[in-house]
C-alpha cells in the first residue's frame, strides 16, 4: 500500500478523514510492516507470512482469540528460538521471531526480540523502528517515540524515522506542535525528496496546522 498525495490533498476533507488516513499510514507502516522504510508497507518476511497463512479462518466468521495467535507463533518460532540457543546475539534471528509475534499481535514478545536485536546491532535504524513499531502497537508510545529518538543518533536525517515520529507524536500522544517539528526537519534535512513523498509530509502539515488553529478559535469562543 503506497500513500499518494491525491489521500490526503484536499483541505475539505472531513477532520475524521483526514485522522483515519493518518491512522491508516500508521496501519500501513508502523503497524504490518513495521517501519515505513520506502513509505509503504513492505513484503511480509516468509515467516511472517506463514503465521498470517496458518491463522486463516477455518470457516466464515471465526475470529481468532489472541491465545490462538499466539500458539501459532509459538510453533512458528520454535526452530528459530532453537537456534538462538547457541546464537543469542544473532540480530538476524532476533528479528525473524519478532516478526512472527509482531505479525501474530504478541507485541510485548516482538519487542522483547527485537529488542535484543537492537542490543546486539546498536546503529541499526531499521530494527529500532521495527522495535518501535511493536511498542506502539503495544501501548507505549513514549517507548517507541525513545527508540526512534535513538535511531535518529546513529542516522539524524533520516526520513522515515523522523515521519514515523511525527506520526506517533500527532496519533500516540496528541502532540501537534512535536509533529509539526519531526515533519518540518524531514524536509529541511532531506531536501532531494521525492515529490510524492514531500507533498505527503506537507498535506499532514497543513492538516495539523488547520486542526490547531481550530482548537484554538474554539478555545477563544470559550473563553473571550
Amino acid at each position: 500500500m503506497k500513500y499518494t498525495p491525491a489521500s490526503i490533498a484536499s483541505r475539505s476533507l472531513p477532520a475524521t478523514r483526514v485522522y483515519g488516513i493518518a491512522a491508516a499510514c500508521l496501519v500501513a507502516g508502523l503497524i504490518a510492516g513495521y517501519a515505513l522504510r520506502a513509505w509503504h508497507a513492505p513484503a511480509p518476511a516468509p515467516r511472517a507470512a506463514a503465521v498470517s497463512s496458518a491463522l486463516a479462518a477455518p470457516g466464515a466468521g471465526h475470529v481468532h482469540t489472541l491465545e490462538e495467535m499466539k500458539q501459532v507463533a509459538d510453533k512458528q518460532a520454535a526452530p528459530l528460538v532453537e537456534k538462538l540457543k547457541a546464537d543469542p546475539d544473532n540480530s538476524g534471528l532476533l528479528v525473524q521471531v519478532g516478526g512472527i509475534y509482531h505479525a501474530a499481535h504478541q507485541f510485548s514478545a516482538a519487542a522483547a526480540y527485537f529488542s535484543r536485536a537492537a542490543q546486539a546491532d546498536p546503529s541499526n535504524v531499521a530494527i529500532r523502528s521495527k522495535l518501535a513499531a511493536s511498542l506502539y502497537r503495544g501501548g507505549d508510545a513514549d517507548g517507541a517515540i525513545a527508540q526512534l529518538n535513538q535511531a535518529l543518533h546513529y542516522a539524524p536525517t533520516d526520513a522515515n524515522s523522523l515521519f514515523n515520529l511525527g506520526l506517533i507524536r500527532w496519533q500516540g500522544k496528541h502532540d501537534t506542535q512535536g509533529a509539526l517539528s519531526a515533519w518540518q526537519e524531514l524536509l529541511k534535512l532531506n531536501p532531494g525528496l521525492s515529490p510524492d513523498r514531500k507533498s505527503t509530509v506537507q498535506h499532514l502539515i497543513a492538516e495539523v496546522k488547520a486542526g490547531a488553529s481550530g482548537e484554538a478559535a474554539a478555545e477563544r469562543n470559550v473563553h473571550p
